[in-house]
C-alpha cells in the first residue's frame, strides 16, 4: 500500500524558510516521478513542483520559481521541499505526491496522494 506521509509545516514569517519532508513506503520509490502540491484555503489544488525519478530534472510553477527547490533521498526514500522568502500567497496545505511513472507531470492529477498534509501559514 502507497503510503506518503508529509511533515516540516507550521507558522513563519513573511520571508522565512521551512523544509517539508515525505516519507514514503509501499513502493519502489526510485521508480516514480513525485511532486509537491498545494491547496490554499478555499481553493483548489496548484502544482507546485515536479522531481524526476533520478532527481536529475526539475520543474516549477511560475510563482515558485527561484524561491522553492524540490530534491529526494532516493537511498532514505524521501522526497524535500525547501522553501525560502515564503509570502503570504504560500499559505496553503501542501501535500507530495506519487506519479504514474517516471516523468514529471505538471498537473495535480498527475498524481496520487496520500496522509493529511503539511500545513503552512506565512503571516506576520
Amino acid at each position: 500500500e502507497v503510503q506518503l506521509e508529509q511533515s516540516g509545516g507550521g507558522l513563519v514569517q513573511p520571508g522565512g524558510s521551512l523544509r517539508l519532508s515525505c516519507a514514503t513506503s509501499g513502493f519502489p520509490f526510485h521508480w516514480y516521478a513525485m511532486a509537491w502540491v498545494r491547496q490554499p484555503p478555499g481553493k483548489g489544488l496548484e502544482w507546485v513542483s515536479g522531481v524526476s525519478s533520478d532527481g536529475r530534472t526539475t520543474k516549477y510553477a511560475d510563482s515558485v520559481k527561484g524561491r522553492f527547490t524540490i530534491s529526494r533521498d532516493n537511498a532514505k526514500n524521501t522526497l524535500y521541499l525547501q522553501m525560502d522568502n515564503l509570502k503570504p500567497d504560500d499559505t496553503a496545505a501542501y501535500y507530495c505526491g506519487k506519479s504514474f511513472g517516471e516523468n514529471i507531470g505538471t498537473r495535480a492529477r498527475d498524481y496520487e496522494y496520500r496522509g493529511q498534509g503539511a500545513q503552512v501559514v506565512v503571516s506576520s
